[in-house]
């Protein structure tokens, strides 16, 4: 089976040369490597025992035009999505193409801390310091593991057939800027009847990356999403970020549009950011902490009445 690695990219340019040293350490190589760049100038990558082509796609962040793009332009059967900060371990392609499957396929993701990927990196050093998310499940101890809930679907490692992919007819592009393009896509592949499962291996290291968690910093195309896919299926997504929104008082509920108050300051995002010691971030951590700070009770996860109400636009009255 022929294999695409897809990856999207938009600066990030010492993240895309490790993902690219990681390829060319692959056990089996891929087919070609696409890179859907979103800017004008192209990326300067070490010669690859494989071809590697960069397109521009124009936009201001425009994630699943880009993912597209990428996929349009492959000739592999199988599309592999990488983040341009997951570097593959050395069997992440072997491991995809050791599948023929109906719909999509993630591979397991470890978080390394800042300073991680440090010149002389190896598989062998990440796996020293590399962590599980908390809130996210490891993989089948072997095999594939199919998941149910379409919600557990994350674009930064997955696999697709390409004539699934077309099928299906890709990701919305209406969905622009950050959040809840890979949700919906995750979505459309459950309504299509095609599985989404969890495979041993076929393993990425998440490099480090300064971030917030919730993405105050994308706070409008957050909303914008959000409502965008209220409009498509009946219910928003990304509720635990817009609980955290409303929380620090950037948000209100109270209509059947989420109204924008303010703009996050420069608390909002010192509170949101994940240092280098944080291997990944986590709005768990901070939904607690602001109930803490407000005298909220501290309910599990999706449990909680406040972020399930975030579900639904208000009905007017």
């Amino acid at each position: 089976m022929s294999v695409s690695i897809l990856t999207i990219a938009k600066g990030r340019g010492d993240h895309l040369r490790n993902v690219m040293l990681g390829l060319a350490r692959q056990t089996l190589f891929p087919t070609e490597v696409i890179i859907a760049r979103m800017q004008d100038a192209p990326y300067d990558l070490p010669e690859m025992p494989f071809p590697v082509r960069q397109i521009h796609v124009a936009g201001e962040l425009p994630l699943a035009k880009a993912r597209n793009a990428a996929a349009a332009a492959a000739r592999g059967d199988l599309l592999v999505f990488l983040d341009v900060d997951c570097i593959p371990a050395p069997t992440l392609v072997a491991d995809y193409a050791a599948h023929d499957f109906e719909g999509i396929l993630m591979g397991e993701v470890m978080y390394l801390p800042g300073g991680a990927t440090a010149p002389g990196w190896t598989a062998e050093t990440f796996d020293a310091v590399a962590v599980r998310h908390s809130d996210r499940r490891g993989p089948p101890e072997q095999g594939i593991e199919i998941c149910t809930d379409y919600r557990c679907f994350w674009s930064l490692n997955f696999a697709i057939r390409a004539d699934a992919f077309r099928a299906v007819g890709g990701f919305d592009e209406r969905f622009t800027g950050y959040g809840g393009e890979d949700t919906d896509f995750g979505k459309i592949v459950a309504t299509s009847g095609r599985p989404i499962g969890w495979i041993a291996g076929a393993k990425v290291y998440h490099q480090y990356h300064p971030h917030h968690m919730p993405p105050v910093h994308h706070l409008h195309s957050v909303v914008r999403n959000a409502e965008l896919f209220a409009d498509k299926w009946g219910y928003r997504t990304m509720e635990h970020w817009l609980y955290a929104f409303m929380l620090m008082g950037l948000i209100d509920n109270h209509g059947p549009r989420i109204r924008i108050l303010r703009e996050p300051d420069a608390a909002d995002i010192a509170f949101t950011r994940q240092d280098a010691d944080m291997p990944y971030a986590n709005t768990r951590r901070i939904l607690n902490a602001l109930k803490e700070r407000l005298g909220l009770e501290i309910e599990a996860g999706s449990a909680d009445p406040g972020q399930k109400a975030l579900l639904h636009p208000v009905a007017a009255e």
